[in-house]
């Protein structure tokens, strides 16, 4: 599948620091540590609808660190799949009167733009569900043979989940107690009153061929993957085990960050499947959780057809700190616009302030766990005292400008 347009980092002298970003799994602050090559597997969307801003907040988090390591001196291999078999995709078309192949690639389309507007770097690899449908089958195989899958005794609909107790690891990214799992195993997709599972929360693998459903030939019956073993199969035979880094909002931790890990570990025997687990933080609207069911979603899109700035929209998003759950506001958006406007009359003079020490305080502050409120106020400082003292380096400008666009992807 093709991703979008790439987009040109220019070059900043000097190299970044190590990146060091929050692990969900080890709950704490420590270094990524990749070789030459660093791997990132970024779970993408179910294209149903339209990129909210919340799935703006995630990929621009992504997008910073995929900018931060290239700025340390590392190549990035950068996968991303796109979820585009899946019942929320058949209950939109449905509901619109579409054919859910033509609503998944309108809806794809629509966020190739909005990334592209956002300046988001592109994966290497974009991956789409149905392209990865012969990997999940020798997949689902494999765990079959292993004793780590069950075929539930339906003769009618014989689907294959996932023994939760497969691994002994399992758990360990979430860190949630058995009432947290089920809790949420039940809100987040999960079918725990499925008769002929062994365990409540085992998780689907492979779901056997319904009328009206697409399907795919296998061993075990005729159907089509779960969406946990999906990121599985594609992260392993793209970047392989013990990958560098794995992220996604926070409301993926649990169940499809830990069965996606699970289901890869209990083939890899038990090695882990990243080293880093990152989550972001969600994005509220008006002090109310955004989502789909109570409408109050704030379009990408929307917002650019009505003039807003997409560098706007990504300096809203980076006031607040990654792993935080924040609320989007006009206010918000309004204080983007005035600090974009600052930082375009300030790199727009002929000279001012020397720009190495903001430069590597900009850096400083986004390795350390990508700190953007404070590297944010690093670039204001620099601004503020361009536009009020001046400075005599003719060079600063052109620095700070480049600087900005590459590690906060913001064009001035």
């Amino acid at each position: 599948m093709q991703s979008w347009s790439d987009t040109a980092l220019p070059t900043i002298p000097g190299a970044g620091p190590p990146l060091r970003l929050y692990d969900t799994a080890d709950r704490q602050v420590r270094p990524v540590t990749p070789g030459a090559t660093a791997t990132m597997y970024v779970c993408g969307i179910t294209p149903y609808d339209a990129t909210h801003l919340g799935h703006a907040a995630t990929y621009l988090t992504f997008d910073l660190v995929n900018r931060l390591l290239r700025d340390a001196g590392h190549e990035v291999h950068y996968v991303q799949n796109v979820t585009d078999v899946d019942d929320p995709l058949f209950e939109r078309a449905e509901r619109d009167g579409l054919d859910w192949r033509e609503l998944g690639t309108r809806e794809i389309e629509l966020f190739r733009e909005d990334m592209s507007a956002l300046r988001i770097v592109p994966p290497r690899e974009y991956v789409g569900a149905i392209e990865s449908v012969d990997e999940v089958v020798e997949f689902v195989q494999k765990l079959l043979a292993s004793g780590a899958a069950y075929i539930v005794d339906d003769a009618e609909f014989p689907d294959v989940y996932f023994r939760a107790d497969a691994t002994e690891q399992f758990g360990y990214e979430s860190g949630y107690d058995r009432a947290t799992m089920e809790r949420l195993f039940a809100e987040r997709g999960g079918d725990p009153e499925r008769p002929g599972k062994r365990d409540t929360i085992d998780a689907l693998l492979w779901r056997a061929e319904r009328p009206g459903e697409p399907s795919w030939p296998a061993p075990f019956g005729a159907g089509r993957p779960g969406w946990h073993i999906e990121c599985s199969a594609i992260a392993l035979n793209r970047i392989g085990a013990e990958f560098d880094i794995q992220g996604g909002g926070s409301d993926l931790i649990y169940p499809h960050h830990e069965y996606s890990a699970a289901h890869a570990e209990a083939l890899i025997a038990g090695r882990r499947f990243a080293r880093h687990y990152v989550h972001a933080g969600l994005i509220g609207l008006d002090g109310e959780k955004m989502s789909k069911s109570k409408g109050n979603l704030v379009l990408v899109s929307t917002l650019r057809r009505s003039g807003v700035d997409p560098a706007a929209i990504r300096l809203g998003l980076l006031a607040g700190h990654y792993r935080q759950d924040r609320m989007w506001t006009d206010a918000v958006l309004e204080q983007a616009k005035t600090r974009l406007d600052l930082w375009r009359r300030a790199t727009a003079l002929e000279s001012g302030p020397a720009a190495s020490d903001t430069i590597a305080r900009l850096r400083q502050h986004l390795a350390d766990d990508l700190d953007t409120p404070k590297a944010l106020d690093a670039v204001d400082n620099w601004a503020r005292q361009a536009l009020d003292y001046g400075g005599p380096e003719t060079d600063a400008p052109a620095a700070i400008t480049a600087a900005v666009d590459g590690l906060l992807g913001i064009t001035l």
